[in-house]
């Protein structure tokens, strides 16, 4: 059997990490059956040039008939709560016992296998969450066959292939012009393209944490600073082996993939790279925020020593004077004068006043800077 170990996370909506291991012993192509995965649904869209069949499946031996056709055909398969259906699904595709674990027990690590007639793809898929806080993430698996695609993913709730649908509906670019290694190629896009709106929403929320560090770090911040930190590794270790899977794509040699469709995968290739060096550069950032964090809490604690500091200094003498005078010798001066007190009083006053002019001047009575003062020095 399998077992799954869930960090616990911060938040209710924040992705985690999910470990896994096999019994020792565990059979090869054993499936794993996840009481907790949605019900698996099956569509297809048949294409050629000059027509487009979409349609909904009920019974997986339905689509044996679409494989061995000139036009080609995708088969998506969303959700993993059917083993019975998988399996079946996994016959009528000729799938490898171990390419059936693969695909059904995640999550994998992103890779390529190839296997005879087929070309496996796993992959990792992340979108944004509605509230921009933190993103989803799931395992796509592609299947490459010589005139169709099969695509399984764990949730049917969403993906990011809506833009490759529309495009094979309306026949908008050449998609419905080539092959299904373009249509492998144009999914593996859109699945690198997810990562840019996630990253996006990260760079605003380490812009904002910024302002937030330097003007009010809190403890809040910091636990901030950390689940950033964490949910960047976890992108960073989703968009790696993908970069590396892909160039293996345009490495190896395969008659599945064309050579006109490794260009096109160069390019998915280089947005890759794109995503890895973003991640790269937020994790840097989140890292300083770290720095500029304690340097914060130190320099905001030196600004109350310093205000404190400040005040003693400014009733130091003031205590004095009224101690001097607060002792009980019969000769002081000024004791029987009708002045003497008010004399006093002025002289404290005047001690209190020309200290924190003095102070003024030094610059240790200037407050710290406002979110405004931030912002109007980064428009220059």
């Amino acid at each position: 059997m399998l077992e799954k170990l869930f960090r616990p996370a911060l938040q209710a909506n924040e992705p985690y990490e999910e470990d896994f291991y096999h019994h020792p012993g565990t059979i090869p192509g054993t499936l794993n059956e996840d009481r907790d995965a949605p019900p698996t649904k099956i569509s297809l869209i048949d294409y050629n040039e000059d027509k487009v069949i979409p349609k909904r499946i009920s019974v997986p031996e339905d689509c044996a008939k679409y494989l061995n056709t000139e036009s080609v055909s995708w088969v998506d398969v969303a959700g993993l709560g059917n083993t019975n259906i998988l399996q079946r699904i996994g016959k009528v595709f000729d799938l490898h016992p171990l390419v059936l674990e693969d695909v059904v027990n995640v999550p994998e690590r992103p890779k390529i296998e190839n296997y005879e007639d087929q070309l496996v793809i796993i992959s990792r898929m992340v979108m944004p969450t509605e509230n921009s806080d933190g993103f989803h993430s799931e395992q796509v698996s592609l299947v490459l066959g010589k005139n169709y695609l099969l695509t399984v993913q764990e949730e049917p709730n969403f993906d990011c292939f809506d833009p490759v649908r529309l495009r094979i509906r309306n026949n908008k670019g050449i998609i419905r012009k080539q092959g299904a290694d373009y249509l492998a190629y144009a999914l593996l896009d859109a699945i690198i393209d997810g990562f840019f709106p996630v990253l996006e929403d990260y760079g605003e929320r380490i812009e904002d944490l910024e302002e937030e560090v330097i003007l009010n770090p809190t403890r809040k911040t910091l636990q901030k600073i950390y689940r950033i930190r964490r949910e960047l590794l976890q992108l960073r270790r989703a968009i790696w082996p993908q970069r590396s899977a892909i160039n293996a794509l345009i490495r190896d040699s395969n008659e599945l993939i064309s050579e006109e469709v490794r260009i096109y995968l160069r390019d998915c290739y280089d947005h890759a790279v794109q995503v890895m060096d973003m991640v790269e550069t937020y994790r840097e950032l989140a890292s300083g925020l770290m720095d500029v964090y304690l340097s914060a809490i130190s320099n905001r604690m030196n600004e109350i020593m310093k205000l404190l500091t400040v005040f003693s200094w400014i009733f130091l003498p003031l205590t004095f004077i009224a101690g001097l005078y607060g002792m009980n010798f019969e000769y002081m001066p000024g004791l029987k004068t009708p002045w003497g007190f008010w004399l006093c009083v002025a002289a404290m006053v005047a001690i209190a006043v020309g200290l924190v002019v003095f102070f003024r001047k030094r610059g240790w009575l200037e407050s710290p800077p406002t979110l405004k003062d931030v912002r109007g020095e980064r428009k220059f």
